[in-house]
């Protein structure tokens, strides 16, 4: 199962593979953004596996943190 995470882009570093800094809550990674050119700072995108695959609006990106945090506390301590 692949899950992509929404999170938020701090900056850009433009490049040959264009790169970022991305935000996922308290957590910040490096990300390809070269499949969003159109996203910049301040945007939301969908992560998985280290690259930005989908540019979504701050609603939608709200919407998915909400039902991936319910669906983590359905899995009470026992987790995966």
């Amino acid at each position: 199962m692949c899950l992509g995470v929404p999170g938020q882009i701090l900056d850009v570093v433009e490049s040959p593979l264009r790169m970022g800094r991305v935000a996922f809550g308290s957590t910040v990674k490096e990300v390809s953004l070269a499949c969003v050119p159109e996203a910049g700072p301040g945007a939301w995108v969908v992560v998985h596996a280290g690259l930005a695959l989908d540019q979504l609006d701050e609603a939608e990106a709200r919407l998915m943190l909400e039902s991936l945090n319910e669906l983590a506390a359905s899995w009470g301590e026992e987790g995966l």
